[in-house]
This record gives structure tokens, C-alpha cells and sequence, in this order.
């Protein structure tokens, strides 16, 4: 069941993300200027809130996998902890304590089971996927149930037009050591698969590979957006690149 843990005293001290009171004329401006970190790793708890002021909040509710222990570099924490917001924090290393954190595995064959274990809303307002595998084919997979913002790690080591995840594998497991950039999907990835899903890319992050998708029928009409191309980040140089290496067993999918 989702519950709302209470207020962890230990950080209660600490300065409050607080997004911009008006709207400004250029939004990814506005965006970048209402960064700020209380517990995310860049800048993301300011502009998530920067973000729900302005297309509402709908019933304060997220769901967070993986959350590590539910505070450094969450996404979420901040709106828990700050701001009255409660949800679903999973992870599948011994960071989860069972009781704040669930200890589960997430991939794309139990996803909504695990989301009808512990009574997810079909409605909500934040996804958080950070899993650094089949993130992709995670939120592919979720078909019942509609967050309005979903924010998500890419891989930054593809040129910008290069849609590919690494291939769905039941007994994969990220090796960091060896092969380190061989995880999760590219930006260009995941942005045809919100907009197969009907989300619009309204940020990533400048410094860390995080990018933030909001559902089209929530947008407020008069948003003007950036272009895509404009969010990208990461440029390498197309005369010299080199795509990542696999790891064994392992293969990129074009998607």
C-alpha cells in the first residue's frame, strides 16, 4: 500500500527547493534557472516543482525505481519529505530497508504486477526509472497505468539521432566495471517512445543524464516548447564516434 513516511528530521533544516512564482517567456530558460538540488543529483527537485506549477498537480502521488535509499539522488524525496507528496520507492540492492525503500527487481514482465501489489494508482503525477538496464522496456511496458511526468536516465553515449536500448535480456546485470556504458537506452530512444505514448520532452537535465516527459493532454495549450534537438546535451564527434561496446552476451537494439 502507498503510504506518506513522515518527515525526516535530519534534513529538515535544509533550504527548500522553491520554483519561480511567474511563468517566463523562454521555457527551457525558466527550466534551467529553477534547478536546484535538496536530495536529487542535478538540480531536478527545482524543476519538478518549476514544472507542477505549471501544469498542476493531480493527487501528489509517485512511484520511484531504482531508489537506492529512497534520499541521495532521489527524484522524489524532496516532494516527499518537503512538500506532502507520497508514493512508491523500490529497489532491488540491499539499499532497500523494506519498510521506506521495497525491495523488489523491476523489470518489464512484472512491472504492473508490482504496481497492483502496492496500489498504484492508473493515474498519477511523477514515474521515476533509473534502473540502469532495461529502463527502456520498463516503461514501455507500463501500459495501464499514466503518469503525467516520467522522468528517466539515458545513456549519453550515442549521436543524438541514434534510437537504441540495449536488447531485453531476463538474466542481465549491469557491469560497471568492464563495460561500463552498456546499460538502459539513448535520449533519442526514449523520445520515440514518449511520443508513441503521447509525451512531450520538456527537459534534460545539463549536467546528468536525466531527461523529464510530460503527458500532451496536460500541457497547458499556450507552452511553447523548445524543439527536441534543442535538449540535446551530449555531442560527440560523428567523424570519430564509435558506438559502445556490448558486453558479452549482450547486443544494442534499434528501436
Amino acid at each position: 500500500m502507498i503510504a506518506s513516511p513522515p518527515l525526516d528530521e535530519d534534513h529538515g533544516s535544509r533550504d527548500r527547493a522553491m520554483g519561480p512564482s511567474k511563468p517566463r517567456s523562454n521555457w527551457k530558460e525558466d527550466l534551467e534557472s529553477a534547478a536546484l538540488s535538496v536530495y536529487s543529483q542535478g538540480g531536478e527537485d527545482g524543476v519538478l516543482l518549476r514544472l507542477f506549477d505549471e501544469i498542476g498537480v493531480h493527487n501528489q502521488t509517485f512511484v520511484e525505481f531504482g531508489a537506492a535509499d529512497g534520499e541521495r539522488h532521489s527524484n522524489t524525496a524532496n516532494l516527499r519529505c518537503h512538500h506532502g507528496w507520497s508514493g512508491l520507492l523500490m529497489e532491488a540492492s540491499d539499499h532497500a530497508d523494506g519498510a521506506l525503500v521495497q525491495h523488489e527487481y523491476v523489470d518489464p514482465q512484472n512491472i504492473e504486477t508490482l504496481f497492483k501489489k502496492y496500489d498504484v494508482p492508473s493515474e498519477f503525477d511523477l514515474l521515476s526509472i533509473d534502473i540502469d538496464g532495461h529502463d527502456y522496456w520498463v516503461w514501455n511496458a507500463i501500459q495501464s497505468y499514466k503518469p503525467h511526468v516520467v522522468i528517466v536516465e539515458y545513456n549519453i553515449f550515442f549521436l543524438p539521432s541514434m534510437a537504441r536500448t540495449i536488447a531485453y535480456d531476463s538474466t542481465y546485470q549491469w557491469d560497471h566495471e568492464n563495460y561500463v556504458k552498456y546499460h538502459g537506452a539513448s535520449l533519442a530512444a526514449f523520445k520515440q517512445l514518449a511520443r508513441q505514448k503521447g509525451y512531450a520532452l520538456v527537459y534534460t537535465e545539463p549536467f546528468f543524464p536525466n531527461a523529464i516527459f510530460v503527458r500532451e493532454d496536460i500541457l497547458p495549450a499556450a507552452l511553447a516548447l523548445p524543439e527536441d534537438s534543442e535538449w540535446d546535451r551530449w555531442k560527440w564527434d560523428e567523424d570519430s564516434y564509435v558506438e559502445p561496446t556490448a558486453q558479452p552476451g549482450g547486443e544494442w537494439v534499434a528501436v
